[in-house]
């Protein structure tokens, strides 16, 4: 799994996409620290609940090509023949998307001690709303993961992923929409913006953790099974 690890986080170097993907966050994360050090707060954890907006449509970057491309480039042949699980294989793939995601909230990190050195600050607060972009992250890339293994077509996993993305984001938005009540109650459950708001507010809730675990636990078995699928096709 570590040389799947190694491999996968060096590929987005290799190539424009991990440059593009922390030059976006770099640009918002800055925007919005320059609007909040303006308005004179010192709660860094906002910077990173604005900006899980636009995790939604720059998430997909990293995830279309997880497993399409192998699966694209029949590189997929040579890794399920190779002495190492299925299981290993995805789950590298998704540590290294974990590892470049986490690594775009790194100026977050410099932002929370330029603000400590000024003033009082919470790093609890700021580290547990870390710790829950974390959880969000994985859930995401997970479903991400699953959707490019369903496509050979880099460009239509991410179409759908960020479809998806937007879905399990904003299902509080179209829950009100609804005339069931029973899919009200569903759509607001599911929605990852509720469960996430929970983190930047500091509010300990283990329902939420266990949440999007539970997702990424799913979403990663499934993409096993979709892998296994074609290894044994």
């Amino acid at each position: 799994m570590l040389a799947i690890f190694k491999r996968e986080f060096k590929s987005y170097f290799i190539s424009p996409i991990g440059y593009i993907f922390l030059a976006a966050f770099t640009f918002f994360e800055a925007m919005f620290f320059s609007l909040l050090y303006a308005s004179g707060s010192t709660q860094i954890q906002y910077i990173i609940t604005s900006i899980s907006s636009v995790v939604v449509f720059a998430l997909p970057i990293l995830t279309m090509k997880m497993l399409s491309e192998d699966r694209r480039q029949k590189v997929d042949q040579v890794l399920l023949t190779a002495p190492i699980s299925v299981t290993a294989i995805v789950m590298g793939k998704l540590l290294a998307s974990l590892a470049v995601f986490m690594l775009a909230f790194a100026p977050t990190l410099i932002f929370q001690i330029i603000v400590s050195t000024l003033a009082t600050t919470n790093w609890l607060n700021f580290l547990y709303c870390l710790f829950g972009v974390m959880l969000l992250g994985a859930a995401m890339i997970s479903i991400g993961m699953f959707i490019s293994s369903l496509t050979e077509s880099s460009v239509v996993a991410a179409i759908l992923t960020i479809v998806v993305n937007f879905i399990v984001m904003m299902a509080t938005s179209f829950a009100s929409t609804l005339s069931s009540e029973l899919l009200t109650k569903v759509a607001e459950s599911i929605s990852f913006i509720d469960r996430f708001s929970n983190f930047s507010s500091s509010t300990l809730s283990i329902a939420d953790i266990v949440y999007f675990l539970s997702i990424t636990v799913v979403f990663v078995f499934l993409s096993v099974r979709s892998v296994e699928r074609r290894r044994w096709a």
